[in-house]
């Protein structure tokens, strides 16, 4: 399909809205959009608020981020060798393809009419790629770049060289050096179109808490569109995948997890957003997904991603 719809800007991703003690689990203090349950919040705090049991999980995951664009014509090779890496480890490497440039919004970003009317774009999405475009060490110097977890070497985590970043990949597979584990549990209510994500971190190593944050990318599985490809044709049905449509809370840098998230010997964070649907124009939930990421905020290396489908 050539023209599917002009994708807007997620403005909606998390409503604000008046700050409320929850009482259940015990002092935890959260903002949340109780609006978005589709009846009385004390039902929901009451018999849906989730209790997190041990965490079984022993694996380091991987988030590939690829910073693309859709008149890049060297994007589509590194987006489909970034996709079959995610096919050969599907539980534990995570894509997320980001259509910003070093600038924020680049040329490969733009609307180009009659062939590429879609904005993949969004705020927090062109934040990140101006800030690490302007950050050299990070190696971040054009489309396409890809990092894993943000892990890299003195010349930085980003790189344009995909097999590099397979092996960085493999490494941290490998090695499996968990210091941050996370579970996660969301309710989506249709009728509202309104989602509440709960969040228990587990630091493992006490360190890690020194600067320790918490992001929540809103992904849209996959969207057929318009591509330049590296021949300089122009493709109308390539297949965009893992498409990054902004950051709950809109938190492009995440935040920070401190002593007020504690509850016990876990860290919980909370959020409510809308999930903007086919009818809408727009997304439908059953084709995003969010990708959730415990990271270091000096270093920005990513400790610990997982995958939560909506629907």
């Amino acid at each position: 399909m050539r023209h599917l719809f002009s994708l807007t800007i997620i403005l909606c991703l998390l409503c604000s809205c008046d700050h409320i003690e929850n009482p259940y689990p015990p002092q935890v203090s959260i903002d949340l959009d109780t609006n978005l349950y589709p009846g009385l919040w004390s039902d929901y705090e009451n018999n849906e608020w989730p209790l997190f049991t041990t965490n079984p999980n022993t694996l380091r995951n991987v988030m590939i981020e690829d910073f693309t664009g859709h008149t890049c014509n060297n994007c589509p090779a590194v987006a489909d060798y970034v996709h079959n890496l995610y096919l050969a480890n599907p539980t534990r490497i995570f894509n997320v393809a980001i259509h910003a440039g070093t600038n924020g919004l680049d040329s490969f970003q733009e609307i180009d009419l009659p062939d590429y009317p879609t904005d993949f774009t969004n705020p927090q999405g062109l934040e990140i790629g101006s800030y690490f475009g302007t950050a050299v060490s990070v190696g971040f110097f054009g489309n396409p770049s890809v990092s894993a977890n943000r892990f890299g070497t003195a010349e930085g985590f980003f790189s344009s060289n995909p097999l590099l970043i397979e092996d960085r990949a493999n490494q941290m597979l490998s090695n499996n050096d968990l210091k941050v584990n996370l579970q996660a549990k969301l309710n989506y209510y249709e009728e509202t179109k309104g989602a509440f994500l709960h969040v228990e971190i587990d630091p493992l190593e006490d360190n890690v808490m020194d600067d320790l944050g918490l992001m929540a990318y809103l992904i849209e599985d996959s969207l057929v569109g318009d591509q330049k490809m590296s021949d300089n044709s122009h493709n109308s049905s390539y297949v965009h995948r893992d498409i990054h449509r902004g950051n709950l809370n809109k938190e492009s840098f995440g935040r920070p997890i401190t002593s007020e998230n504690l509850t016990n010997d876990k860290y919980l964070v909370n959020y409510s957003f809308i999930v903007p649907n086919q009818l809408d124009g727009m997304h439908n939930p059953s084709n995003m997904h969010l990708l959730i990421c415990a990271f270091n905020q000096t270093t920005w290396e990513i400790y610990q991603v997982m995958k939560q489908k909506i629907e």
